[in-house]
């Protein structure tokens, strides 16, 4: 299965050519070949130029490959024209991560997200994939070009499908918008777990949950966001996230089908960035995370921006995978850590550094709260059991006829409180 792998100063080549070939292994395929290729010059016909087509295609007869994929982005005509030089079937980058999320999507809404971008993709390509497209419908005379009526009936077909799976996906927008208006209602916070796919976001979860969520040396080993009730130092009670995983030129049409989902993030009162720092591509995966965010708004105002933008959500790293380093590289990566108050290293898959970050977690969830000294009644219980519930009560000392809590809130929960009870002095 031959690959070509654009260009990139900002990557790692072997690096780019290890995940084009995990993205294949991920959806079953035998990968028999790889072919790097450097371009000068792009072809508008066929992306390529003659002579590495020609230096590819005995390869291709001599190994009997029946799929070529081309990790870039291809137009139809390059991928017709390709598919003609090489007497093979080609997909692009696109097409194949379209294939992934297909194959794993597991709740009705990820299946219809997955096929609203199927069809996106697809509706600019029924030229080059649907060939009995060419073939004259019929009719009399002059009327009806070949193929014409018949393009147009399928073209109107697809986007009659797509305009009812985004009412379908409209409805469970809404639902979710429910379930996350109940959510903000409720005290506790929630954490959104993101990260470049196969970061070790999905080991990470189940190592603070205890839960069991798929996870494995896979690139997408889970698309469908799971959430899980966690507790953390000071905090009773949190609720964790975790999200698809992000990749490298991750197709518009996934974005935009995904963004429902992904919204998830931009609601969370913390996100935490699960790297493989030790990837080669590490900074690279890193700026394609932050581009992702940027684009959900996640990140804060942005400068030029017209209009009032949310402000940034507060956001952690956590470095991932520091057992498969060795011991110069983990020294080093230990000592960048050390000089930032917003990292914590550790490997999930042995747990070493987990309960560090648990701590970082809470300490920026934590960071606003404030400590104040509130007198209660003997006979306000209801009010002390809602102060024990959504804030840390350092202390309890009796004064008179009550106490006074001594207690950190975050302002969100000290105005709260304020309007719940207005006849209760803050000292």
């Amino acid at each position: 299965m031959p690959e070509w792998h654009n260009q990139r100063l900002s990557r790692d080549l072997d690096a780019r050519a290890e995940e084009a070939r995990g993205l294949a292994l991920a959806i079953g395929l035998d990968v028999v070949a790889i072919h790097m290729l450097r371009l000068r010059q792009t072809r508008a016909a066929t992306l390529l130029g003659v002579g590495q087509i020609e230096a590819i295609t005995p390869d291709i007869a001599a190994k009997g490959v029946q799929l070529v994929v081309v990790d870039a982005s291809l137009t139809a005509i390059q991928q017709r024209n390709l598919e003609t030089a090489f007497g093979t079937k080609v997909i692009d980058r696109t097409g194949l991560i379209l294939e992934i999320f297909g194959e794993r999507a597991a709740t009705a809404e990820g299946r219809l997200q997955v096929e609203l971008a199927h069809l996106d993709y697809q509706a600019g390509r029924l030229v080059r994939s649907w060939t009995h497209l060419e073939r004259q419908r019929g009719g009399f005379g002059f009327l009806g070009g070949p193929g014409e009526t018949q393009i147009e009936a399928d073209r109107r077909m697809i986007r009659n499908r797509m305009a009812r799976i985004r009412r379908s996906l409209e409805d469970a927008r809404r639902t979710r918008q429910l379930q996350r208006s109940k959510r903000q209602r409720a005290p506790w916070p929630v954490i959104a777990l993101v990260g470049y796919t196969n970061a070790g976001k999905s080991t990470f979860f189940n190592r603070l949950t205890g839960s069991d969520v798929m996870a494995e040396d896979m690139l997408f080993a889970t698309l469908d966001p799971t959430m899980r009730e966690i507790g953390l130092p000071g905090i009773e009670k949190a609720i964790l996230s975790d999200t698809v995983g992000f990749v490298s030129d991750l197709p518009t049409q996934l974005v935009a089908a995904f963004r429902a989902t992904l919204e998830e993030v931009t609601t969370a009162d913390l996100i935490v960035h699960v790297r493989d720092i030790v990837h080669p591509d590490s900074e690279a995966q890193y700026d394609d995370v932050r581009a992702i965010l940027e684009s959900l708004g996640a990140n804060g105002p942005q400068d030029g921006g017209e209009g009032e933008a949310p402000p940034a959500i507060p956001q952690v790293e956590i470095w991932n995978k520091i057992d498969t380093a060795d011991d110069d590289a983990r020294v080093a990566i230990e000592k960048l850590a050390a000089r930032r108050s917003d990292v914590a290293v550790i490997s999930a898959a042995t747990g070493e550094g987990v309960e560090a970050a648990r701590i970082l977690m809470a300490a920026q969830l934590t960071a606003q709260h404030k400590v104040q000294r509130i007198y209660l009644d003997y006979s306000q219980g209801e009010a002390a059991a809602w102060l024990h519930a959504r804030g840390e009560v350092l202390a309890d000392e009796p004064e008179d006829a009550g106490h006074v809590l001594t207690v950190r809130l975050d302002p969100a929960d000290s105005a709260r409180f304020a309007r719940l009870w207005p006849a209760t002095p803050a000292r």
